[in-house]
């Protein structure tokens, strides 16, 4: 008997539970119920693009938003560019900044730079000139140094491990002197992009 009173006090519970919880939205008028399923839909997209990248990613992504915003009003606009550019020590033309500000939809706030890097990492903006020239930097009479593209991929942007150089590496073709044929791989990269694409077309 013991039993079924308190199942019977649980079922209680829960039914009183939700009734109690139900008032607290009511009170709130028809605009800001719609202004609050805007922000859940903009959060529900937002997230698409925060899924995308690791946390440590996310993490970096924000303190370099940070950096960028000068004035600190959560959007990065030509100004904060162009302080950006200029504390980096390189100056930017206005045709360059109104470029970079045209890339984004809208005002480029943390989301919207997200978006743009997923982008860029997803292949979606490197065009195969990008990825030529990239490699190119490197090439000294048609070879790379597998030592300095070591040392340049786990220094520099998104660092690469030690694990991930040499999982790179077992897919490139290296000399016994260290060597990377500068061609081939410029090749065997562009050559991936198109095929990838090729699959999904067919």
């Amino acid at each position: 008997m013991a039993d079924k009173e308190k199942k019977i006090k649980k079922k209680k519970a829960k039914e009183d539970a939700p009734a109690e919880e139900a008032p607290a939205p009511a009170p709130a008028a028809g605009g800001e119920r719609q202004s609050s399923r805007g922000s859940r839909k903009a959060k529900r997209t937002g997230s698409n693009v925060f899924s995308m990248f690791s946390q440590k990613q996310v993490a970096e992504f924000k303190e370099a938003f940070q950096l960028m915003d000068h004035d600190k009003d959560g959007i990065i606009g030509k100004n904060d560019l162009r302080a950006t550019f200029d504390s980096l020590g390189r100056l930017a033309t206005e045709k360059e900044l109104d470029e970079m500000v045209g890339e984004a939809s809208g005002p480029i706030n943390f989301t919207q730079l997200l978006t743009l890097f997923a982008g860029r990492m997803s292949g979606g903006s490197d065009d195969d000139d990008v990825v030529i020239n990239a490699f190119k930097t490197f090439d000294n009479d048609g070879k790379i140094d597998s030592e300095r593209l070591r040392h340049a991929l786990m220094t520099w942007g998104d660092k690469f491990s030690a694990d991930e150089v040499d999982e790179a590496y077992d897919q490139m073709d290296i000399d016994d002197k260290g060597f990377i044929d500068t061609n081939k791989l410029i090749t065997m990269l562009t050559a991936s992009a198109e095929e990838e694409e090729g699959g999904e077309a067919a």
